[in-house]
């Protein structure tokens, strides 16, 4: 599987991020099997960082070679999905326990809705009804070093 990782400079070498809080799937490299996500990530990290570059990575995975590893898929977002999401996002010292997680991505529209929970606005049965009606992009975040392992780096290029 290709999997694109948006950014405003080069990720040869994959790592686990943990400096950002409120990460959907806790610390780790986030990756998209969608380019065109990769790209507007890659244009969002340039205006953020006031950066002269936008640059997706471009990696390979091999999905056959997780069988060692704790992997964990969220076909679509579900009460499990939303819960891991709100306390990642709330709780900086969680630890899911998963190498992988692939999901849902939770971006501005859905964050808001995500944001909604948090605050007790609505409740988590009512966010995922909203959310039935909303396209909602994909990532795959790997959690542990053992998880980078599986990623090769094939190329980068740069989004104008």
């Amino acid at each position: 599987m290709i999997l694109y990782h948006g950014s405003d400079v080069e990720m040869a070498s994959p790592k686990i991020i943990a400096s950002e809080k409120g990460r959907d799937f806790g610390c780790a490299f986030y990756l998209t099997p969608i380019k065109e996500q990769a790209e507007r990530m890659a244009k969002r990290k340039q205006r953020m960082n006031k950066s002269s570059s936008a640059i997706v990575s471009v990696f390979e995975w091999d999905e056959k070679e997780t069988n060692a590893l704790k992997y964990k898929t969220f076909k679509d977002p579900d009460l499990e999905w939303l819960d891991m999401i709100v306390e990642c996002r709330t709780n900086p010292s969680f630890n899911h326990g998963y190498d992988i997680v692939e999901g849902k991505i939770a971006d501005d529209s859905v964050g808001e809705t995500i944001l909604f929970v948090i605050d007790g606005v609505i409740k988590k049965e009512a966010a995922l009804e909203r959310l039935k009606f909303q396209k909602i992009n994909s990532q795959i975040a790997f959690c542990s070093e053992d998880s980078l392992k599986l990623l090769k780096f094939i190329k980068s290029y740069e989004v104008k």
